[in-house]
C-alpha cells in the first residue's frame, strides 16, 4: 500500500523495474567483473592484495559517497541524484575499461563506487518515500527479484566476454548497462520525494538526524542482520573467483555458470521471502532465513576442515547460504530505512555505509590471507553466517517492530 501522503505517479510496475536496475547496478559493478579478475592480474602486473584493492576501493567508496548522497537526496530530490549519479558512472566505467595500469583501474573504479552510491542508496529511499515498512519489505523483495534476474546474466556474461576477448570487454559492459539504465531515468523516473528538506544539509541538522538513526534500535537491529548478510556474500564475491579457477582448476566460463546458479537461488530465496511476509510477518520470516544461513555457512566450514576440497563442497551449502540472503536482504534494508519517512535517505546512506564498511574490512583481510586453500573463503561465510544468525534471532526479534 502506499504511503498515505504521498502520490505515486509512476505506475508500480514502473517503480519496481527502476528498482531492479539501481539495485542490480552492485551485482553488475561486481559479479560480472569477476570472472576477468585472475586475468586482469595477470595482465596488468599486479599483486593479490592490488586485485582485491579494484574491488575494495570501490565497495569503500560505495559506502561512503552514500553518506554525501543521502543528504543531497532529502534536499533536492531523488532524480536530480540519480542522474547526476549514473553519469558519473557511465564515465568511469569507460575509463575503468581502458585503464593501462593497475593503479589506473583503482582510481576508475573509486569514482564507479561513489557513482554507484547515488543509485542504490536512491533506490532504497524510495521505497520509504512511497511505501510504509511492512509494505515496503515485499516491494524491496520485487526490486531484488529483479535484481536477481539481473545478475543471474552477469557473471556468465562476464566470463564469455573475458573468455572470447578480454578482462576490457567485461569492464565496457558495465558502461552499456548503466547508459541504458541513465536514458531510461531521464526518460520515465518521477520524482518520489513530495517534500524536499531544505535543511537537510545544515551541518548540525544532518548531526543530530545521523545520531537519532544510530540511536535507534530498529535501524541497528535491521543494519546489524543486513550487514553480516552482505559479508557473506562479499566474502563469496572477493575469494571465489581464487578459489575456482586458481585453487579448484575452473575455467571463467565454468565458473560463470556456478555464479548463475547462486543468483538463481538467491532470485528464489526473493521470491520464498513474499511468501514469509505474508504468513508469518517479518520477524518470523527473519528467524527462518536464520536458520538456512547458518546451516549452509557451518556445512561449507565443516567440510572445508574436514578436507573436502571440491566445488560442490562449497556451491551446495553456499546456495542454502544465498537462499537465507534472498530473504534477509529486502527485511533488512527496508526495515532500516523503515522508522525514518522524512530523512529515508539518510537512513538509506548509513545503513549503506555500514555494510560497505564490512565489506571493505573483508577485501582488506583476504587480500593478505588468501592460502592457495578454501579455507579463508569457507572459514569467512562460517563467520559471517553465525553472526547472521544471532542477529535474526536476538536484535531482530526483541526490535524488529518499528
Amino acid at each position: 500500500m502506499p504511503h498515505p501522503d504521498t502520490r505515486i505517479a509512476m505506475p508500480p510496475t514502473t517503480v519496481v523495474l527502476f528498482l531492479a536496475l539501481l539495485l542490480g547496478l552492485q551485482p553488475v559493478t561486481t559479479d560480472l567483473y569477476l570472472p576477468a579478475l585472475p586475468g586482469l592480474t595477470q595482465e596488468l602486473g599486479a599483486s593479490m592484495s592490488q586485485a582485491q584493492l579494484t574491488l575494495t576501493a570501490l565497495l569503500l567508496a560505495f559506502g561512503v559517497s552514500q553518506l554525501i548522497w543521502g543528504p543531497l537526496s532529502d534536499r533536492f530530490g531523488r532524480r536530480p541524484i540519480l542522474l547526476l549519479g549514473m553519469a558519473a558512472y557511465v564515465v568511469a566505467s569507460i575509463g575503468s575499461a581502458l585503464s593501462p595500469t593497475i593503479e589506473a583501474l583503482v582510481v576508475w573504479r573509486t569514482l564507479q563506487g561513489a557513482a554507484m552510491g547515488a543509485a542504490v542508496m536512491c533506490a532504497r529511499a524510495i521505497v520509504r518515500d512511497l511505501y510504509q515498512p511492512v509494505q515496503g519489505a515485499s516491494v524491496m523483495s520485487k526490486g531484488l527479484s529483479g535484481l536477481g534476474v539481473i545478475a543471474c546474466t552477469t557473471a556468465p556474461l562476464g566470463g564469455f566476454l573475458t573468455a572470447m576477448f578480454s578482462w576490457h570487454a567485461a569492464l565496457l559492459a558495465l558502461a552499456v548497462f548503466g547508459a541504458v539504465t541513465l536514458a531510461l531515468i531521464a526518460w520515465k523516473f518521477e520524482e518520489t520525494v513530495r517534500q524536499k528538506n531544505p535543511k537537510a544539509l545544515q551541518g548540525r541538522t544532518l548531526v543530530r538526524t545521523w545520531i537519532s538513526i544510530l540511536r535507534n534500535p530498529t535501524f541497528l537491529a535491521f543494519s546489524a542482520l543486513s550487514a553480516a548478510s552482505y559479508g557473506g556474500l562479499f566474502t563469496f564475491l572477493a575469494a571465489s573467483s581464487f578459489v575456482f579457477i586458481r585453487v579448484l582448476g575452473y575455467s571463467a566460463t565454468q565458473y560463470g555458470l556456478v555464479m548463475l546458479c547462486m543468483s538463481l537461488v538467491y532470485l528464489s530465496g526473493t521470491f520464498l521471502c513474499r511468501r514469509l511476509l505474508v504468513r508469518y510477518g517479518v520477524r518470523r520470516t527473519v528467524a527462518i532465513a536464520g536458520g538456512l544461513s547458518v546451516t549452509g555457512g557451518t556445512a561449507m566450514g565443516v567440510m572445508a576442515l574436514a578436507g573436502v576440497q571440491s566445488g560442490w563442497a562449497i556451491a551446495v551449502p553456499h546456495a542454502i547460504f544465498m537462499l537465507g540472503h534472498g530473504i534477509h536482504q529486502p527485511c533488512g534494508q527496508s526495515g532500516a530505512v523503515g522508522p525514518f519517512p522524512h530523512a529515508a535517505g539518510a537512513a538509506s546512506a548509513l545503513n549503506g555505509f555500514l555494510m560497505m564498511v564490512v565489506a571493505f574490512a573483508i577485501g582488506q583481510w583476504l587480500g593478505t590471507h588468501m592460502d592457495g586453500t578454501v579455507l579463508p573463503l569457507t572459514s569467512g561465510i562460517w563467520f559471517w553466517s553465525t553472526l547472521i544468525a544471532a542477529s535474526a534471532w536476538t536484535l531482530v526479534q526483541r526490535h524488529g517492530t518499528p
